[in-house]
């Protein structure tokens, strides 16, 4: 079986659990989410291998993190990811990328990533459920980051956290790589 199986299966067996442990229909979830209750029937039969937004959208209005949603079996108070472990979920042709580094439930999701973006290139984030906090810390480079049309430079060794909830972007217009190690923290779903 491979990885994507895998994924896809933990991704379906996870989606069901979370959505019975909210008590949440099909529909609920379908308009919580903002994702056709069609997906998430082909999601839940492991018949779809769905895009990072769609699963984020899946996991806020869950109230669980992107790792929580794709390791079903939760195992002890520590959890050590290996390196070969840590799933990329996006990445481009020019070599950027992020990296889910680590996740738990504290006590809404949490969520480490390591991100790479090559010069010239940029991510869209759409906005988080309100109370999500982001914190950064960039290594390499500089990056540019936009939070609701206001654009902000932060520099290697420089850290900067922002309220999630409305458009942001991770942007490289420097002439090097930009690398940064980012948090973001997801309020529980009440």
């Amino acid at each position: 079986m491979s990885d994507l199986d895998l994924l896809t299966q933990s991704l379906a067996r996870s989606v069901k659990h979370w959505r019975a442990v909210r008590g949440f229909t099909l529909d609920v979830l379908a308009a919580r989410a903002g994702v056709s209750r069609g997906m998430l029937i082909q999601i839940e039969q492991a018949r779809t291998n769905p895009s990072l937004g769609t699963v984020v959208k899946i996991g806020d209005a869950l109230g669980v993190s992107i790792t929580t949603l794709l390791d079903y079996a939760q195992g002890p108070r520590v959890r050590v990811v290996p390196a070969e472990q840590a799933v990329r979920l996006w990445r481009t042709d020019a070599g950027s990328y992020n990296l889910l580094l680590a996740g738990a439930e504290a006590p809404g999701p949490l969520e480490m990533w390591q991100w790479r973006l090559m010069p010239g290139e940029h991510s869209d984030s759409d906005p988080h459920p309100a109370g999500t906090v982001e914190l950064l810390h960039v290594t390499e480079g500089e990056l540019t980051l936009t939070v609701d049309g206001a654009e902000y430079r932060v520099s290697a060794g420089a850290s900067a956290s922002f309220e999630a909830n409305t458009p942001h972007t991770y942007g490289n217009t420097g002439d090097t790589p930009m690398r940064m190690i980012m948090a973001v923290s997801v309020p529980p779903v009440r």
